[in-house]
């Protein structure tokens, strides 16, 4: 993707909000900040290094508060998380989801951002986005062309059809409420208020740090739990910087996803670009979605999800 994809429109306001963890390198948001100028965005950072409390942004209120000023700021239309890390699920509880739904800004995160995601969704019905944060994708030294490209494209136009190639795949035809992100914060939220009903989805999961095993055993739980039958497809993204050894006897990533695709008659498809990974897209977390998967290719078909006034 390039410029010529997309057109950000001119004064377009970024609120900096950090809903979970501090940066661990400030000069990762200065170059975030320095980034989004240079793209012509005015950008309102909430979240002020003085005020960060053991491993958050600050004390649970303070983030609140961050994520509802910003919400309320008329010159703000969108709000994008400064880092994941943990600190969501503490503030759940006190966050005003109809307020910020109703705010009309597009929310935008991923990792810990997902219990946002899920909850925003369960509450409201309202469309967010799992999408590039400050510190990890704008501010990194070296910032992937394809996230932050993607990231613009599809919140200036109002569909985006998405292509990925990869091997063996199941071929189907799917349509239903795009859903997901992070697999652990998934699994978290399960049997909270939180987490959303979801029938006949296409549900996307990533995960970072997390061996087989474990990813298998979240899967269980969901398979357990009955979320993964009723979905129509389930999209694995990235799931990296685990560690095998010897004792693992040959069970690895590809043995688990057999074992699970061989126990869950929901289809199964591989090589979604999503996660803790430099080159991701963007995903309208309950949106509709039309999928379509070939031996080699699956296509993702996104539309009514909000988008940039022009």
């Amino acid at each position: 993707m390039s410029q010529a994809d997309f057109v950000i429109p001119p004064g377009t306001g970024i609120a900096i909000v950090a809903p979970g963890g501090y940066p661990p390198d400030e000069a990762a948001l200065a170059r975030g900040i320095k980034r989004l100028e240079q793209q012509n965005c005015l950008v309102h950072n909430y979240y002020d290094p003085a005020d960060k409390y053991q491993r958050f942004g600050g004390i649970d209120m303070a983030r609140v508060a961050q994520l509802h000023a910003a919400a309320d700021d008329p010159d703000v239309q969108i709000v994008m998380a400064l880092r994941g890390g943990y600190g969501l699920s503490r503030i759940l509880p006190m966050l005003d989801f109809d307020f910020l739904a109703n705010s009309g800004k597009l929310f935008v995160g991923y990792s810990d951002f997902t219990v946002f995601h899920m909850a925003l969704l369960a509450a409201t019905g309202k469309v967010s986005f799992a999408g590039p944060m400050v510190c990890g994708d704008f501010g990194c030294e070296r910032p992937s062309d394809y996230t932050l490209s993607h990231f613009w494209q599809i919140l200036t136009r109002p569909g985006l059809t998405l292509m990925a190639h990869t091997p063996n795949n199941p071929c189907i035809e799917a349509e239903g409420v795009l859903w997901g992100g992070n697999l652990a914060m998934l699994t978290h939220l399960l049997g909270s208020p939180y987490f959303p009903r979801i029938e006949g989805g296409i549900l996307f999961i990533e995960d970072v740090n997390e061996h087989p095993y474990r990813i298998e055993r979240m899967l269980v739980q969901l398979l357990h739990a009955g979320v993964l039958a009723r979905q129509q497809a389930i999209l694995l993204g990235d799931f990296s910087a685990y560690r095998l050894s010897e004792y693992d006897n040959g069970y690895d990533f590809n043995a688990m996803l057999a074992y699970i695709r061989s126990r869950v008659a929901t289809p199964i498809l591989t090589g979604l670009p999503f996660g803790h990974c430099a080159d991701k897209l963007t995903l309208p977390v309950g949106s509709r979605a039309q999928l379509v998967s070939e031996k080699n290719t699956f296509r993702l078909q996104l539309a009514e999800y909000p988008v940039l006034a022009g």
